[in-house]
């Protein structure tokens, strides 16, 4: 196993028909750990395919260097570079059974002797005979028990004499997983492998790409545009947004601490609410005339920046729906959506007409065109500048003759 290293990796797309080039990677830099689970996410076009392509071989980079391990592979050909990648298409042959695709990477891993192809063949072609009848061959009965051994941990051993026209799509979509498997490789890439299942296969599927990763350990980079996928698998999270990384993270520090606006409206479903604001007296938030309180870390580093015009965020779950008072924000109920376990009801605020979410009791009805009050939690506001960046927060004072504080492995 190894991790894997884009040192300052570009990628630009000659120019077409007269248009200009596009720079679909800019100088990335990014580090992902030795059995890592990493997952890729960003809007449509910011880089999250190109950068598995990159790293699998199939394209070339512009600038930079790739390395997996301490091995630089930019120059490798695919077929060197130990990588197996799982495609949103599933890619499989609908010529090969479910066991020749499973097989298919292990029997292309090293060159053979014409004298060898030949054995294999002879032993594949008399494996039905009686014992006495058939070819022996080492390496085909090894990777026939590698291919029984991942059938079996894919349940996909009633399956292996099957075309994959005869496999519905989550049958498909493990056969693709599996034959990725096979080759045990350094380093797995998926792009978007469950985009094309339903919901309730998705989720099993999901669980069962977490379970096998675990147990595998193999360095893997997940590409999805899914926000459940995204919070659930991934050890980390990296945000990319017009090929230019925007932050890395768990997916709980991505979730509670944006590091901007872009990401702060990207992780989470729904986005985060955001709302100009101006910095008032006392660490408070003047939305307008209405006075908005903040407490914790947040409101220690307001002090220094009254007067300045911000941006303000506050997930859903951070606003409630409560009784009128002088502090709560005053609203007329535009939609409401019930989902089963929560409901999400869309409120246009009074002060300054501006849209917001809240996640509300689903027992309760709020008819449109009624009005409510929302009172916001003190503790969760996030605050960004004119740029769009998070406001840093003020260290916190060392504190004498204390130990240090290490970060948790």
């Amino acid at each position: 196993m190894a991790g894997v290293r884009f040192e300052r990796l570009s990628k630009t797309f000659p120019s077409r028909g007269g248009s200009a080039p596009v720079d679909v990677i800019r100088q990335l830099d990014l580090s992902i750990e030795d059995g890592e689970f990493l997952v890729l996410v960003g809007p449509s076009g910011c880089g999250k395919s190109t950068l598995l392509r990159l790293l699998a071989g199939l394209d070339a980079p512009t600038e930079g260097e790739i390395r997996i391990g301490n091995q630089a592979i930019t120059q490798l050909r695919p077929a060197q570079r130990d990588v197996a990648m799982v495609f949103q298409s599933y890619a499989l042959y609908p010529h090969l059974s479910v066991r020749e695709n499973l097989s298919f990477g292990l029997r292309r891993s090293r060159q053979r002797r014409p004298f060898e192809q030949l054995q294999d063949q002879l032993h594949r072609r008399t494996r039905s005979l009686p014992q006495a009848l058939r070819i022996p061959s080492a390496r085909e009965r090894r990777i026939e028990a590698r291919v029984n051994e991942v059938a079996e941990a894919l349940e996909l051993d009633h399956l292996l004499d099957r075309l994959p026209k005869e496999l519905s799509g989550g049958q498909k979509q493990r056969v693709a997983l599996g034959r990725a498997m096979a080759r045990e490789p350094s380093v797995f890439l998926m792009d978007e492998p469950l985009s094309n299942l339903d919901a309730k296969l998705r989720a099993s599927t999901r669980a069962r790409i977490v379970s096998l990763q675990r147990q595998l350990g193999t360095t893997t980079l997940y590409v999805t545009h899914d926000q459940v996928e995204a919070m659930t698998m991934g050890h980390r999270i990296a945000v990319l947004n017009q090929g230019r990384l925007q932050q890395l993270g768990t997916p709980m520090e991505l979730y509670r601490w944006p590091s901007n606006l872009f990401v702060a409206q990207f992780i989470g479903s729904p986005p985060m609410n955001v709302l100009p604001v101006q910095v008032g007296s006392g660490s408070t938030l003047m939305l307008g005339e209405r006075r908005l309180i903040t407490e914790g870390p947040i409101a220690s580093a307001l002090p220094a920046r009254e007067g300045q015009t911000l941006t303000a965020g506050i997930r859903p779950e951070h606003l409630q729906i409560a009784p009128a008072t002088n502090r709560n924000l005053p609203a007329e109920v535009s939609h409401s959506e019930v989902l089963g376990n929560e409901q999400l009801v869309t409120c246009r605020l009074q002060d300054g007409n501006h849209l917001v979410q809240v996640r509300a009791d689903p027992n309760v009805q709020y008819a449109p065109g009624g009005n409510v009050h929302l009172a916001a939690d003190p503790m969760n506001w996030r605050l960004f500048d004119a740029n769009g960046d998070a406001i840093p927060l003020p260290e916190p004072a060392p504190t004498s003759g204390a130990e240090p504080s290490l970060p948790p492995l």
